[in-house]
């Protein structure tokens, strides 16, 4: 079911332009997170490119925030499900439940029945339990007890993560990490940021006054102009050669897939409209490259995922 907000100052925005449709959204974002526009500029490409969001970092610097923050102000219905270590399958899903009064057995819908699905701290649950969100991330349907269900549209899974050093952890399997689009990180405030943040209005009080920037059916619309940006055959070059490197190199395991490719034109696209902009640039693909690729490739060596992929991409391949 669809959340059906009036726009913010009851303005009639049903002619208004994608870009500036986008800016309300950054900017009710920004007054709520703080010093992290860049951020919430990737989170909002990955969601108009119809992808789902892995958001990874320490405790307590605000990616449950910025998912909150999304999801209001796309004016979407929102369920937040806490993982935990005793989480099962069910308990995201849902459950049939025998009704005396009908005689039959009832299913009732779990919390992935929404447009955005907040997985917070998703690796604390087991691999059985982390499983349950694949079919759902990739068909955009459940089954269980033989029926397959749809979820509603739009639909995207924000999930948070710690760092897989911190104890009580079950890192995500390759296949899974492969359904996010896009995963970021946060990282500390800088001194100014940080500062308004001490002498500002409680970010929960400020989270419960945000109203939709815009409808869902605007936000139906924007995905649809993303698939309508031009991507030049001179830009899909520089991408095949990206992806090219990253299966010859001996610096990973294995290369980004084909999925991966097309991530990386669909966030840029998103980027690039995002920016006021009808046909993709280089910097675009630069932009939305370590985002992308970053939790998609392991090092050779047998190291954790490099935090600099995208640095080291970027040197490696010159724009064709």
């Amino acid at each position: 079911m669809l959340v059906k907000p009036e726009p913010a100052g009851g303005e009639n925005l049903a002619t208004a332009h994608p870009a500036d449709l986008i800016k309300r959204v950054i900017s009710a974002a920004g007054q709520i997170i703080l010093g992290k526009e860049h951020q919430v500029r990737l989170a909002l490409a990955c969601l108009l490119a119809r992808g789902h969001l892995l958001i990874e970092d320490l405790p307590g610097v605000g990616k449950t925030t910025l998912a909150h923050v999304l999801a209001r102000s796309l004016g979407l219905a929102f369920q937040r499900i806490q993982f935990t270590s005793d989480m099962l399958p069910a308990d995201i899903i849902g459950v049939s439940i025998y009704e005396r009064d009908t005689g039959a057995f009832k299913f009732h819908p779990g919390p992935v029945f929404s447009n955005v699905v907040l997985a917070d701290e998703v690796n604390r649950a087991t691999p059985k339990t982390q499983s349950a969100l694949l079919e759902a991330m990739e068909e955009h349907q459940v089954t269980t007890e033989g029926e397959t269900r749809p979820l509603p549209e739009p639909f995207f899974v924000i999930a948070t993560q710690n760092p897989t050093e911190q104890v009580g952890t079950f890192p995500l399997p390759e296949s899974q990490l492969d359904r996010f689009m896009m995963r970021i990180e946060l990282g500390y405030p800088d001194r100014a940021a940080e500062r308004a943040l001490l002498a500002g209005t409680d970010r929960r009080d400020l989270l419960r006054r945000l109203g939709a920037s815009i409808t869902p059916e605007q936000l139906l619309a924007l995905q649809a102009a993303v698939s309508r940006v031009h991507a030049a055959p001179a830009l899909l070059d520089y991408v095949q050669a990206i992806v090219e490197h990253t299966r010859r190199s001996a610096d990973y395991a294995a290369g980004l897939s084909p999925r991966a490719a097309l991530a990386l034109v669909q966030c840029a696209r998103a980027w690039a409209l995002i920016e006021g902009r009808d046909k993709v640039l280089p910097e675009d693909l630069q932009a939305v490259l370590p985002g992308v690729a970053s939790h998609r490739l392991r090092s050779a060596q047998g190291a954790s995922r490099t935090r600099d992929t995208g640095a080291d991409l970027l040197a490696a391949v010159p724009i064709p």
